[in-house]
């Protein structure tokens, strides 16, 4: 009898065994992350992971893929040089503004502390502007020129 049943367990185990499977790895954490494009359900700490190709593209289930898109700015003012010189470097009375090769019309700049309140405001009216900051105490400033109310250039200044 006792064999008879051994027999049929091992048959039933050497039958059924191979469709039958567990868990391939325990998940860490998870969550489900929710935005304006749809719901992600997510884990973390999957090893297993199944990758599927289409004419769409690819993707891979059960491992997360960190996406970052960066645009990068350049300035495209190809006829406008912005030269800034302190001296000394940090300084201590003024700073020199230079510009070359640009329409002055609607040219200016305003001076910012740290915590972006204003503090100077002048329309730049040749290639070179001297600002005076004997007055102001020590402290890193930023100096932003403008054209037509658009930002053009910003500068950081060390004042001692």
């Amino acid at each position: 009898m006792k064999t008879t049943k051994f027999f049929i367990c091992s048959i039933f185990l050497g039958v059924f065994m191979p469709i039958v499977s567990a868990q391939q790895s325990a998940a860490v954490s998870g969550g489900q992350a929710t935005g304006s494009g749809g719901t992600l359900s997510f884990s973390i700490g999957q090893v297993a992971y199944t990758s599927a190709t289409g004419s769409g593209g690819t993707i891979t289930q059960g491992v997360q893929q960190p996406f970052e898109i960066i645009t990068l700015g350049t300035d495209n003012f190809s006829e406008i040089t912005l030269i800034m010189s302190v001296f000394p470097n940090p300084t201590s009375s003024f700073v020199n503004l230079k510009v070359d090769n640009y329409n002055f019309e609607n040219l200016a700049f305003y001076l910012m502390d740290i915590s972006g309140k204003q503090l100077q405001t002048q329309k730049i009216d040749s290639s070179e502007t001297q600002i005076q900051m004997e007055n102001l105490p020590q402290a890193i400033y930023f100096l932003n020129v403008i054209d037509n109310n658009k930002q053009i250039k910003s500068f950081k200044i060390n004042k001692n």
